[in-house]
């Protein structure tokens, strides 16, 4: 049997239920995507299924205000997907819906992957969405990698035609890719579990016990910090725009001591002015004068 009809079969009793892969409605489907990105699976799917009660069509969300995204959006983080997924419907009904994987990238705020998913699970096209699961395991399998990183995405991309299946569920194998990069074939794999194991190139390696699992490491962070506060700006600024959706309206000089409660007003005020300026230029807020609102 061959690798990808293992997998299926696989797939086909352990695979997660997720609402999302419960249709081929690309708008759906993207929307998936943009919340999955930075954000774990549980906590997706409650706000999936409340983000299509509010706005349930490209039509709908595009004709949403920012205030209204960025109201619906709360409690997700990294707001700035909101608009940027609203700003992607609103090309679509401009536009039309894409039908390849070519004209999905050439909207402005879809990347090689997301096109990729789109096409696969929306339009059951035959290609590989390449993310870290998939890199993860057909790094693995196809070439002993134990752990594959972002050079390996050419070589797994130009084993796409070999590995899926030229008919049937070809396009079920990256959501059983991705299923079994979460169950087994994790940092620190099961092996002995693993329906690809008895020709995955990697597999001897770990069930060895030779490999050495590297610890977790806490990567440097590139993101501004201001002085010595406790988060980067990215958390503060979320602070804020929270602070403006619950209060509707703020005095932009009383939000300092709102959002930090080690706040200084002589060192932190224009740190506190950048970061509303910031906001601002996303289109996260307005500003009039002192006035802070959606």
């Amino acid at each position: 049997m061959k690798p990808a009809a293992r997998l299926l079969r696989w797939y086909r009793v352990h695979g997660r239920i997720l609402p999302w892969r419960q249709t081929r409605d690309p708008y759906k489907i993207l929307v998936s995507e943009i919340m999955l990105q930075q954000t774990q699976v549980e906590r997706v799917k409650v706000f999936y299924r409340n983000w299509l009660k509010e706005f349930g069509s490209w039509k709908k969300l595009a004709a949403a205000s920012n205030a209204d995204v960025i109201i619906a959006w709360a409690g997700l983080g990294y707001n700035r997907r909101a608009l940027a997924l609203r700003d992607i419907a609103r090309q679509v009904v401009e536009q039309g819906v894409p039908t390849t994987e070519e004209d999905w990238q050439s909207l402005k705020g879809i990347g090689p992957y997301t096109a990729a998913a789109l096409s696969a699970f929306a339009q059951q096209k035959r290609t590989l969405p390449i993310d870290t699961n998939i890199r993860r395991v057909l790094g693995r399998y196809y070439f002993g990698k134990t752990f594959p990183d972002l050079k390996d995405d050419i070589r797994i991309r130009r084993k796409t035609e070999s590995f899926l299946p030229k008919r049937g569920h070809y396009y079920d194998v990256p959501q059983a890719i991705f299923d079994l990069a979460t169950m087994i074939c994790t940092k620190a794999p099961d092996c002995a579990r693993c329906p690809l194991k008895s020709d995955c190139k990697a597999a001897s390696k770990f069930l060895s016990g030779n490999v050495k699992i590297p610890k977790r490491s806490t990567p440097k962070p590139n993101e501004r910090k201001h002085r010595d506060k406790r988060y980067p700006d990215r958390i503060y600024r979320g602070r804020i725009l929270k602070v403006v959706r619950v209060s509707v309206r703020v005095d932009s000089k009383k939000l300092g001591a709102l959002i930090d409660p080690h706040f200084d007003a002589m060192l932190d005020y224009k740190w506190v002015e950048n970061m509303i300026d910031r906001l601002v230029k996303d289109g996260m807020i307005k500003r009039t004068k002192n006035t802070l609102s959606l």
